[in-house]
Parts: C-alpha cells; structure tokens; sequence
C-alpha cells in the first residue's frame, strides 16, 4: 500500500510537470495579437497572429522566445506594426517578468500572470513593477 501511494503522487507529479511544458510550448515561440474585443474587466485576451481577427486599427502583441528575448509589437506612427525588444524571465510559475529597453522609447517593466492559456487563447493580467 505504501508503495502504490508513492506511485500515485509521483504520477501526479510527472502529469503536471508534463501539463507546464505543453502550456509552455504553446506560450513561447507564438506571436501573440491583442484580441481586445473579447477582454474582460483587468484580463486582457491574445491569440496567435493566424487567428482570423476582425477587422480593426491595428492591434499590439509580443512574442516570448525560449532564449529569454521578448519581442513587443506596438502601432507605428505610420501603421504597421513596429517591435521593441527586451527579456522576460518567469517570477514563479504562472507569473512572467517582461523588460523592454527603451532604445529611444520609455522602458517598460511589467509582470504578465498567465490567467488560462486553453485553445490558442491566452488571458493575462499585465501589471507595472513598481521601481525601487
């Protein structure tokens, strides 16, 4: 009994090991355009740049690379989409810590807690770090 109880926690222990690296997957390497439409209250909503979106004025969207480099697609003065570059590094498991250099722009600092990622449909809730 004793081992069928240790069987049973390192089984759950290895499905939700497998569980992260499958969200993880799918989070990083993808573009990721702000679907605004559907946000909701403080959860803002992004899908993969194939995503057959409405019509709009342009939307932002960032790509996470497993190498630590994070990429965010901002308007452009003269439309399109125009990228600023910085890293990203996880605060703990379902909290990401973004810095965009500021290259000629403000810096941004911000933590990106992963709400749900289920479908190619990814809700975040995006808040400022506060500078010391």
């Amino acid at each position: 009994m004793k081992y069928a109880s240790l069987l049973c926690v390192l089984c759950l222990m290895l499905l939700a090991n497998t569980c992260r690296k499958q969200a993880e997957a799918e989070l990083l390497g993808q573009t990721w355009l702000h679907s605004y439409e559907e946000d909701e209250e403080d959860v803002l909503v992004y899908r993969p740049n194939s995503y057959d979106f409405p019509p709009s004025r342009g939307r932002t969207g960032f790509t996470l690379e497993r190498e630590g480099v994070a990429k965010q697609y901002v308007i452009a003065p003269a439309d399109g989409l125009e990228e600023h570059v910085g890293i990203w590094e996880y605060k703990d498991k379902n909290t990401i810590r973004v810095h965009i250099q500021g290259n000629g722009y403000p810096e941004q600092r911000y933590t990106m807690e992963v709400v749900s990622l289920k479908d190619s449909v990814l809700k975040v809730r995006i808040k400022p770090e506060v500078q010391d």
